[in-house]
């Protein structure tokens, strides 16, 4: 159904009558958002690669198969490929979020926390580095990765306990340091990230099989690039923690082993050439983009005119949601065919400064509700893709021209809870808050605006 232009506050009422009864703006933002998330199941795309897997198997004459994984999408995955080939595998461990996990017949499920790292975490990670122990060239490593990895397989090398490598992630995580950064510091304390655990599993054949969950789908941040190359070094950590002014937070023993490797006193991580990668094969099976194409096919299926912006948005989460509203705002304003749908992914950072709850997503979310305030015709949709925002059990917020003056009717300022990091809260009180529970799948953030062309504001 195409509607070249429509000015009617009930736009979206009409537009989607036939696909559901009286279904309003909000539900359609839901619905277009599960519609990406199931572009991106990882028991889905992990059943497309079951046959490949199962010609590698027996074109190498390989005597064992070992799966192994670690993060939000690990279950899932783990689910699909047990459900093919269950007469292949002989043993498997994977380590995913409390929460996100259930029980396989030859793969043992570890729940273990996230985003910190904790003992179950390291429990996990050790049975892993064990089963790896005892293969070799005639062994088959399936490897499970997706986001949530890097805090999910934790190893931190000998000095380091659990405790400060717990209060690095968290200082760096408040720091409004991104992932990529995050997680160079992350790989030079650890005996399985940036490569190690390809070290540790060759001579076998790995192949990893990736959700991604960064911008770029660069390979070396994907849970911390425990299979790939790692073009980061110890200088490039020490530099970023005395970027965010954390060298005087950082435990002592940290500070000595990111020293001593930047005087070569210890290996750095492995690099591209490096002959156990001719053993690994790494291929990302679904990513962010996947799931705004899929978000831009459903749109079309409710008769909107969908456009994705960018599957790569990134900055201080604020400051995007702004951004965002602005080009709402502009596209509302321009002589285009309406009802409009803007998609959008990536990941945002938030450099903590108050005390407040919240995540980036529900942060992005509420800028964009302030710079469109009173504002008829934008509704927004900003959510993890994991079903998770921060430490909260929220995915996001949706918003509209009425957020902020509910708002501010019931005496909230926006603004203070803004400045307080204090989101969750704020979207509490106004019931707004978008909670969908664990997905099983991870591919960052998604974005969605409809913007109908409206003659009047509030």
């Amino acid at each position: 159904m195409k509607i070249k232009i429509i000015q009617s506050i009930n736009v979206i009422d009409k537009l989607v009558k036939e696909k559901s009864s009286n279904m309003h703006t909000k539900e359609v933002l839901r619905q277009i958002f599960y519609g990406a998330l199931r572009a991106v199941d990882p028991y889905l795309v992990i059943k497309k690669y079951s046959e490949k897997i199962r010609m590698e198997y027996e074109r190498g004459k390989y005597n064992s198969f070992i799966v192994i994984g670690f993060g939000k999408a690990s279950y899932l995955m783990a689910k699909g490929l047990e459900d093919c080939l269950l007469d292949l595998i002989n043993k498997g461990i994977v380590i995913t979020k409390y929460g996100y996990g259930g029980i396989l017949k030859k793969i043992d499920i570890i729940e273990a926390g996230h985003p910190l790292p904790d003992e179950n975490g390291i429990k996990g990670t050790e049975e892993i580095i064990n089963l790896l122990k005892n293969t070799d060239e005639k062994t088959l490593i399936i490897c499970l990765i997706s986001g949530g990895g890097s805090a999910l397989l934790v190893s931190p090398v000998e000095g380091i306990g659990l405790d400060e490598k717990v209060g690095l992630t968290n200082a760096l995580l408040r720091s409004g340091a991104d992932i990529n950064e995050i997680n160079t510091v992350r790989k030079h304390i650890s005996k399985v990230k940036g490569g190690r655990l390809a070290e540790i599993a060759y001579p076998a054949k790995t192949i990893s099989l990736i959700i991604s969950d960064v911008i770029g789908d660069r390979l070396e941040t994907i849970a911390s690039g425990p299979t790939s190359p790692d073009s980061t070094t110890y200088r490039d950590a020490l530099d970023i923690l005395e970027k965010f002014g954390l060298i005087k937070r950082v435990p002592r023993a940290i500070l000595s082993i990111l020293s001593e490797g930047k005087k070569g006193l210890i290996p750095e991580t492995p690099k591209e050439g490096d002959p156990i990668f001719s053993r690994v094969e790494n291929v990302i099976i679904a990513s962010n983009k996947n799931a705004l194409m899929a978000a831009r096919d459903k749109a079309e299926e409710f008769g909107l005119c969908p456009r994705i912006i960018s599957s790569q948005i990134s900055g201080e989460a604020k400051d995007v949601g702004s951004y965002l509203a602005s080009i709402a705002l502009k596209t509302k304003d321009s002589p285009t065919t309406f009802p409009q749908c803007l998609i959008s992914g990536g990941e945002t950072t938030v450099t903590v400064r108050g005390r407040g709850k919240g995540g980036r997503n529900m942060e992005l979310a509420l800028a964009f509700a302030m710079a469109i305030e009173g504002v008829l015709g934008i509704t927004f949709l900003s959510a993890g893709s994991d079903g998770t925002d921060g430490p909260t059990d929220a995915a996001g917020a949706i918003v509209d021209g009425h957020t902020i003056l509910q708002a501010r009717h019931l005496g909230l300022s926006p603004e203070a809870y803004l400045k307080e990091n204090d989101s969750y809260n704020f979207f509490k009180k106004i019931n707004s808050l978008f909670i969908t529970g664990p997905t099983g799948t991870n591919v960052m953030d998604i974005q969605i605006m409809i913007i109908e062309k409206l003659c009047n504001n509030l």
